[in-house]
Formats: C-alpha cells, structure tokens, sequence
C-alpha cells in the first residue's frame, strides 16, 4: 500500500486553511486555528485516529462560522483524499467512547457514499464559547467532506462539553479502526469492485 498522505489549501474570500494528513501516522498533531476549544477537539480527533494531523486556519474576515465551516471541509477533504481509492483497508468499524457521565458511538463505512446522521444532545447554546450551533456545522461538514456513511450519537451524558469530547473520540477510533490495513482483504473491499 503507497503512502496515505496528503495537503490541501483551502483559500477563499473568507479564509485560509492548510491541512496535511498521514493516515498511517502516530498520532501527532500541530493545530492552530485560532479557537482554542476547537484546537483541543480537532487534536483529540487527530490523536485518537493515529493519524498525524497538521491544520493551520486563517480568517480574513473574522467571522468564525466561516473558519470553523472551512476548517472541517479542509479536514475531511484531505482524510478523503488520503484514503485513496480505498483498497485493502477494513471499512467497517463502530466505536463507544466513554467520557466520564457521557457516552457516545460512531458507526463509519468508508464507502464513497457521503451520508451523516448526527445527534449530540446538546443542552447549553455555548461550549467553551463555541455556539452549539457552530460545533454541529463543524461535525456535519467534517462528516460530509469525509466522503462516507457514518453515524454518530451522544447516548447520555450531562456536561456538553464531555459529550462533544465523547463524540469527537468515538469517531476517531472509529475511523482509525475502518481505515487500517486489512491484511486479509485484496483490493476494493466491495462485492461490486468499487467503492
């Protein structure tokens, strides 16, 4: 199997966003996006995944939303990319990620078929001063740009931000899980032959 990298630069009017990605990495990551509680969640992602994750986001008209959108689109477009046309890799996987009283699990399918269903359960309209609002943008492009069917609920829990934590690492190992190597699997893990 090649290498599982790649770079994007996402400019607009809006922003500046470079993302670069190894899939088959260690977990490092280097995120600055200029919103704290965003840079924790997107390291967690990046940490759990045991992917090497480097983001660098840059408003040029101070409006956070557009950061926080165009951050996850960058993000999920290069995992899209770096997963190739997805050969050899397991594609199914499911996690449950506890974080003290919350509990949330993400179930992925790598297959080239973009669909989200997402439910967080938040109670509060701020989490660390991100909008509740903005948070579910971020996870809905994230999942979007990711190019797959993937679910993810928040099952319980009582603090938002334990919830959100929760979720985001659910997802990573999820992730990590369904795009790892399958040393049993030869080519396009699909009856059809294509994903």
């Amino acid at each position: 199997m090649k290498p599982r990298t790649s770079k994007i630069n996402r400019t607009t009017k809006e922003t500046e966003v470079i993302v670069s990605v190894n899939l088959d990495g260690h977990g490092k990551t280097s995120v600055n996006t200029g919103i704290s509680f965003l840079d924790h969640l997107i390291t967690a992602f990046g940490k759990h995944a045991m992917m090497d994750l480097q983001v660098k986001s840059k408003s040029k008209d101070n409006i956070e939303h557009h950061l926080i959108e165009d951050t996850a689109i960058t993000i999920g477009s290069a995992i899209d990319k770096a997963l190739g046309n997805r050969s050899g890799i397991i594609r199914f996987s499911y996690a449950s990620v506890p974080m003290d009283e919350s509990l949330a699990e993400a179930s992925i399918d790598l297959v080239k078929r973009p669909y989200s269903k997402i439910s967080l359960s938040f109670t509060r309209t701020k989490i660390e001063g991100m909008s509740k609002e903005d948070i579910e943008h971020f996870v809905q492009s994230l999942l979007q740009n990711l190019n797959s069917c993937i679910h993810l609920t928040v099952k319980y829990g009582e603090n938002d931000h334990h919830k959100i934590e929760a979720a985001i690492k659910s997802l990573a190992v999820a992730l990590r899980i369904a795009s790892s190597k399958d040393t049993r699997q030869k080519g396009i893990p699909s009856t059809k032959g294509a994903m």
